[in-house]
């Protein structure tokens, strides 16, 4: 029997999101002034207001008021009818020094036995449903976001929308091969202006208004969105939507009052959407903020790039990979496969974890080191998810009143790199 399976996502605007590319932009900040700052930065954001606290360890000083309201402008918060404007909202910042307990754990002699800066379970995971080996439910609920936020910075169609936006796919997965065989349901919230005002100040009228605007923002989610985001997908995914599809947009009827105005955004409340969409499993711990000697971070991007690389070599079409660390210890406590019972290998699954253990060096330097993750590379993976992205170089400028301008060229995505394939199927003799 046929099963659904559900992914959210959310757009740049969504209040959790503002949060999160506020802390991971001052971490970028400090990366490329000191890139041995420590740095776990929490933001809140409500109405007019945002909050900075965290510890941090870092020679370099930093205009956190003037790094916050770049980000908030550039998202689209920057006028005061939204009630959350960049320029003018208030920044209050209760950042301190990173406690000597933690940084000792961290910190060492000898670079390569660094600690991890806190205990934890960190997980990865990757498929074949994809070319970005996500899952389907994910990759669709993402794009939808990001082509909404395209057509909205274009101004040219859709032009009442406003930063704030939510979608969620569910997809029919068949009930032996568990491979999706089509789109049922398509979910899209969107913040908008008031654009069409009702006739007098009746109840009438105004829902009268408010079902106009609805009928226009649905019609143009079907005829506009939809198939911006239809063009960009394989052959195969795109035979998946028939005429079947359920679309629910803006189901409460109205969204004019959104972003932090709406609802208070805090970092890291966006796991699930920051990872695989509720598909393999989250540790529980957050990404954004925290620079990479938090395990929370750079373990669940190696434990991505081990996944990612295992599946593309063959090794099996679905894998998760867990693994765990005791604060201040470099080597991890535990290292776990599941293949889900889709390996093509003729070894269980504890001896697959064996010889990926062997193959990739899980010590907190060695993951930096690997990966590249002490450069500021982190802004980027703050919205539309931190996996399954496309690896690129670019060159990011960076501004300081205190110690200039810097243009930096980084490497976005690291761990999305297919660079193990070949090692890995020499390994196990594919």
């Amino acid at each position: 029997m046929n099963y659904l399976f559900t992914s959210e996502s959310v757009s740049e605007g969504h209040p959790d999101k503002v949060a999160d590319q506020i802390s991971d932009a001052i971490l970028d900040q400090f990366l490329a002034y000191d890139p041995s700052s420590k740095v776990a930065c929490e933001t809140l954001v409500t109405t007019g207001q945002v909050v900075i606290a965290g510890e941090v360890k870092s020679q370099t000083y930093i205009d956190l008021m003037q790094t916050a309201r770049r980000v908030i402008n550039h998202i689209g918060y920057d006028r005061s009818e939204l009630m959350f404007d960049g320029s003018a909202c208030g920044v209050f910042s209760a950042l301190h020094e990173q406690s000597g307990d933690i940084n000792r754990g961290v910190e060492r002699e000898d670079p390569e036995q660094q600690g991890a800066g806190d205990q934890g379970m960190m997980f990865g995971y990757a498929c074949d449903e994809t070319d970005a080996y996500m899952p389907l439910t994910l990759n669709l609920a993402h794009l939808i976001m990001y082509e909404l936020a395209q057509i909205r910075r274009e101004s040219k169609l859709m032009s009442y929308l406003r930063p704030d936006s939510k979608s969620q796919v569910t997809v029919e997965y068949d009930g032996e091969t568990h491979r999706p065989v089509r789109i049922h349901t398509i979910v899209v919230s969107t913040q908008h202006d008031e654009f069409i005002r009702p006739a007098d100040k009746s109840r009438e009228a105004q829902a009268e208004a408010d079902r106009q605007m609805l009928a226009r923002i649905k019609d143009d989610v079907q005829n506009i969105l939809l198939p911006r985001v239809k063009a960009q997908l394989s052959p195969d995914v795109q035979k998946m939507f028939d005429d079947q599809v359920i679309l629910h947009v803006n189901p409460t009827g109205k969204f004019v009052i959104g972003g932090p105005a709406g609802d208070t955004g805090l970092t890291g409340r966006k796991i699930i959407v920051d990872t695989y969409g509720g598909h393999g499993a989250h540790g529980g711990g957050a990404f954004s903020g925290k620079d990479p000697s938090k395990v929370d971070r750079s373990a669940a991007y190696a434990a991505r790039h081990i996944a990612k690389n295992a599946v593309a070599a063959g090794i099996a079409s679905k894998m998760l990979v867990q693994v765990a660390y005791a604060i201040g210890e470099a080597q991890p406590v535990s290292f776990y496969v599941n293949t889900y019972g889709t390996s093509r290998v003729n070894l269980s699954d504890a001896q697959i974890a064996q010889k990926l253990k062997e193959i990739f060096d899980m010590r907190p330097a060695a993951i930096e080191q690997r990966l590249q993750l002490r450069k500021p590379i982190y802004e980027e993976t703050a919205t539309y998810g931190h996996m399954g992205r496309d690896v690129r170089k670019v060159v990011k400028h960076f501004h300081s009143d205190y110690e200039g301008d810097r243009n930096i060229e980084v490497e976005l995505f690291t761990w999305e790199k297919l660079d193990y394939v070949d090692r890995l199927r020499e390994a196990f003799g594919l």
